[in-house]
């Protein structure tokens, strides 16, 4: 089984292209970096997080083009697919990418824009979500009290 599921923040906004055509097809390419948990070593310069490359293709490529940007929290679930190419210095070259098969925003818009992110208002065109208190439980707008099952 080849499945992959990953937590990160997008390093860049993604590059994206699209194919060549009658059917072009969107291809974003971006970068999560993904914390690592610590080692025992206690060396404040060591790498704690790994950089990740993701490719998505079509529907899943515009949605990347269209909401993400640096430093987005974002879940994808996908698959490893290694390949390889000879560069034009005739040297090859292998290449591994996580196949985004799902991607996810993995946190609220309150918390993605102290951190230098993006968050995408509701897509179904509904009324946005009442927004988190300071004690991180959310606000119940008034009027809506009545409607709750457990009063």
């Amino acid at each position: 089984m080849n499945k992959v599921i990953l937590m990160g923040r997008l390093t860049r906004d993604p590059d994206v292209r699209y194919s060549q055509g009658e059917q072009a097809m969107a291809i974003a390419r971006y970068t999560l970096a993904v914390d690592r948990r610590r080692t025992r070593s206690n060396d404040p310069n060591e790498q704690s997080a790994d950089f990740i490359g993701i490719v998505a293709f079509g529907k899943a490529g515009e949605f990347a083009e269209k909401y993400f940007r640096k430093g987005t929290k974002v879940i994808v679930t996908g698959r490893i697919q290694t390949g390889s190419y000879t560069n034009k210095d005739g040297v090859k070259v292998y290449t591994t990418d996580v196949v985004a098969e799902d991607q996810e925003f993995a946190e609220s818009k309150n918390s993605s824009a102290g951190n230098g992110g993006s968050f995408v208002p509701d897509m179904h065109g509904s009324d946005p979500a009442p927004s988190a208190a300071g004690d991180g439980f959310m606000n119940i707008p008034d009027g809506i009290d009545e409607e709750l099952p457990f009063n």
